[in-house]
């Protein structure tokens, strides 16, 4: 036989590793479940165009698009956003607002494999539409810091990095930067971190050709505004300008809400952070740890005309993403995955075939009532079948031999410190749910 091998960038997850999943799973719902988000889904083979109409035919190297054999230009999904900008819209009309909804998805994307990021992930998309201030893009900085601290992460270990396309727009034109120019500008703005100086004069050079600015001082002007930190350094640059004051009217609110929500230790004002797509329309952020490598945890902002350029209503919308390949490392890092443990809750060792119909019957009724049981299939020594259920991961074992059957009673055995207890078969499930919440004491004599 041949050796087949997983493909380069994805993932294939043993019990133990699904564990791990279905762990980071329940975390996000949890989260996004108290803040009254609601659970959707969407195909993951989506019609190509549905991401090149938000992201530009530039994106195509970035997916795994073929055609179909009905002759359609399809691609596995990159993300999840499209597809909830097509479904609200759809029905936008008709739907309460604010809209509240949250996705996982695993999603894939065609670009080289390396530490922290695969060609298939999994993500969490939280969005929220129908409400265009800024207590809507609180609420969803919000959400992106509690998914974090659910998994035992404090506000230490991680910053979210706040910036706002909307100001700089505002403060762009007030260089004489004409708002055509001004999405290219931004461009160069998103690489101020790891550019050279000299092709960050190259790229403003070619993104103010036509303009009458220069390109040197528009450089110099686009890293101090970049590198301002403080509301108060902000409010100083927007003395005398009525739009940049406006605006950090909006951001005095966003602030207020997440101090008073209590997320003001893991927010910072951050105007490196521009979200390179023009797909983004004002407060945009990224979540990064603190720590090692700096990593980016998740990222998001308000994305006003996305629905209605997909055919919707307009729509006003704000959103984060969040993957779990960098938050596994990172949980790891910190030693907060949980450890591997996926077993039934009891394990039934069938002493003999005279017992065997009996504790089949209490199987089957602990089954529906809601317990994880299993029960070795061929009959064994006790011993034997005691090592079984330790290697099934069982805390508890259940024993049926012929003496136990004689008397309508189970013996309930602790697999760790090996002591024992009968109950009436009768009262199985009430004595055995008390031993679950509070050990062999509940059943003790």
């Amino acid at each position: 036989m041949s050796d087949i091998r997983t493909l380069p960038g994805f993932r294939e997850f043993y019990p133990e590793d699904q564990a791990l999943v279905g762990h980071t799973f329940d975390i996000w719902r949890q989260a996004c479940r108290r803040y009254g988000f609601r659970e959707w889904n969407s195909p993951v083979l989506e019609p190509l165009e549905l991401f090149t109409e938000k992201s530009g035919e530039e994106i195509v190297r970035q997916l795994f698009n073929f055609e179909d054999k009905g002759g359609r230009k399809v691609t596995l999904r990159p993300e999840l956003t499209p597809a909830l900008a097509r479904m609200v819209g759809a029905k936008a009309n008709g739907m309460p607002k604010p809209i509240r909804w949250f996705a996982i998805g695993e999603s894939y994307r065609y670009e080289k494999p390396q530490k922290g990021r695969l060609r298939a992930f999994y993500q969490l998309n939280a969005d929220l539409l129908g409400e265009a201030g800024p207590a809507a893009d609180a609420e969803i900085i919000a959400l992106c810091a509690d998914c974090l601290l659910g998994f035992g992460l404090t506000q230490a270990d991680f910053r979210i990095r706040v910036s706002d396309r909307t100001l700089w727009f505002r403060y762009l034109a007030s260089l004489g930067i004409p708002e055509a120019q001004a999405t290219a500008v931004l461009g160069v703005v998103d690489k101020l971190e790891r550019g050279a100086p000299k092709d960050l004069l190259e790229a403003m050079t070619a993104a103010l050709a036509g303009t009458a600015v220069d390109p040197a001082q528009a450089l110099v002007a686009a890293r101090a505004f970049a590198n301002t930190k403080s509301l108060a350094d902000l409010e100083r640059l927007a003395a005398g300008d009525a739009a940049m004051t406006e605006r950090l009217g909006e951001w005095k609110h966003l602030l207020a809400t997440l101090t008073a929500l209590g997320f003001a230790e893991c927010v910072t004002i951050d105007l490196t952070i521009v979200r390179g797509l023009a797909y983004y329309t004002g407060f945009v952020f990224e979540a990064f740890e603190t720590g090692g490598e700096a990593r980016a945890l998740a990222g998001g902002g308000r994305y006003d005309a996305l629905v209605k350029k997909l055919g919707g209503p307009d729509l006003p919308a704000v959103g984060f993403g969040m993957g779990d390949v960098t938050l596994r490392d990172l949980l790891e890092l910190k030693k907060l995955l949980p450890v591997y443990a996926d077993g039934p809750d009891f394990y039934a060792m069938i002493l003999g075939d005279d017992a065997r119909a009996a504790a089949l019957e209490d199987v089957a009724t602990l089954r529906r009532a809601g317990f994880r049981v299993e029960y070795n299939l061929r009959d064994g020594k006790f011993g034997k079948l005691a090592q079984q259920a330790e290697t099934a991961g069982a805390k508890y074992a259940l024993v049926y031999g012929g003496g136990e059957i004689a008397k309508g009673v189970t013996k309930v055995r602790s697999l760790t410190d090996r002591s024992e207890a009968e109950v009436p078969r009768t009262d199985l499930v009430p004595a055995l749910r008390a031993v679950l919440e509070e050990g062999m004491r509940a059943i003790m004599p």
